[in-house]
């Protein structure tokens, strides 16, 4: 009798590993966030491309650095 119980448990808890598992099989991926892309500009004193977000925009120019910006346009 505890041998027919245990493979009974046993059963039962492969039957739902496996449903659990087709499940997931089934499920939509989640969505994946894209960024666009970042217009790109270059440091009037050292001429390195950065993005427009970290650059530092000052009399019409962009910098890289807050020292570039300091020592202007090459």
């Amino acid at each position: 009798m505890l041998k027919i119980l245990l493979l009974l448990v046993v059963g039962l808890v492969a039957y739902a590993i496996l449903k659990k598992y087709s499940r997931s099989l089934n499920a939509p991926p989640p969505p994946t966030s894209v960024k666009a892309p970042e217009d790109m500009v270059k440091c009037a004193h050292c001429g390195v491309n950065l993005p427009r977000s970290e650059a530092i925009f000052s009399k019409g120019d962009f910098f890289c650095t807050v020292e570039h910006q300091k020592l202007g346009k090459k």
